[in-house]
């Protein structure tokens, strides 16, 4: 299915309970370079659908099977997906409540939605968020790249011969993500890897100590994105959803 979003075609799964007239909805985001079909992804809208919460998974701007660039998306863009895609959900004649999970750049996009839609967003679940994206781009370091923060380059290269115009890195120095962890008072819930090479699980840890009301999974020997112990973190995502349903 398609959720129009600023004239953009996004891509988007969302998968009901047969056996639900009413049930709470979990939109799910991926990361930067990913898509809504990745294992990490499905194995927690599997986790949701055993509990008869709907799923809507959504590739963003610039990713996946939607329109728009990689090239030039960046966090504002997907702000204002994640916007029209809680508006969606929210229009939906089966739902009661909403919650929001993301995954690395999809986690940071989630933590920054949850604060703006506060009295929407029941509960959040960032995975492996990537808080280190505003700040890397406000001391001059992404993707392992240096450059000057006040004398921008042009685009930043990225893996896979792709590139980022630098749109992206300067919208990350506005970003402040204490402040959206402060607005938000609701259930959160943050799992990481202990060998994420990508986000130190001491950075998340911190993160979760910010928040009012947090459960905090470390995953230990695990990768950015779950690779060798996907069960384990899809299992302690099930154990948070069932103490709040």
């Amino acid at each position: 299915m398609i959720i129009k979003s600023d004239g953009i075609d996004l891509n988007a799964i969302l998968v009901k309970p047969d056996n639900k007239d009413k049930c709470p909805i979990c939109i799910i985001v991926h990361g930067f370079t990913g898509n809504c079909e990745e294992a990490h992804l499905t194995a927690v809208a599997d986790t949701m659908h055993k509990l008869g919460i709907a799923t809507l998974r959504v590739d963003m701007y610039g990713h996946g099977k939607s329109g728009g660039s990689f090239e030039h998306h960046n966090l504002y863009k997907w702000l204002n997906n994640g916007l029209d895609i809680i508006d969606y959900a929210r229009d939906l004649d089966f739902v009661t409540d909403i919650y929001l999970c993301g995954h690395s750049q999809g986690g940071l996009t989630v933590m920054l939605l949850a604060a703006m839609e506060r009295d929407t967003v029941k509960a959040l679940l960032p995975l492996s968020p990537a808080t280190v994206i505003p700040e890397g781009a406000r001391k001059g370091n992404l993707l392992g790249i240096d450059f000057d923060p006040d004398d921008l380059p042009e685009f930043l290269p990225v893996w896979d011969d792709r590139k980022l115009d630098n749109n992206y890195i300067r919208v990350a120095q506005t970003i402040d993500v204490d402040k959206a962890i402060e607005a938000y008072k609701g259930k959160t819930f943050i799992a990481i890897g202990s060998a994420d090479a990508t986000v130190n699980y001491r950075d998340a840890e911190a993160v979760a100590a910010k928040y009012d009301d947090c459960k905090f999974v470390l995953i230990p020997d695990d990768t950015h994105c779950f690779d060798f112990h996907v069960d384990e973190m899809a299992s302690a995502v099930e154990e948070f959803m069932r103490s709040i349903i």
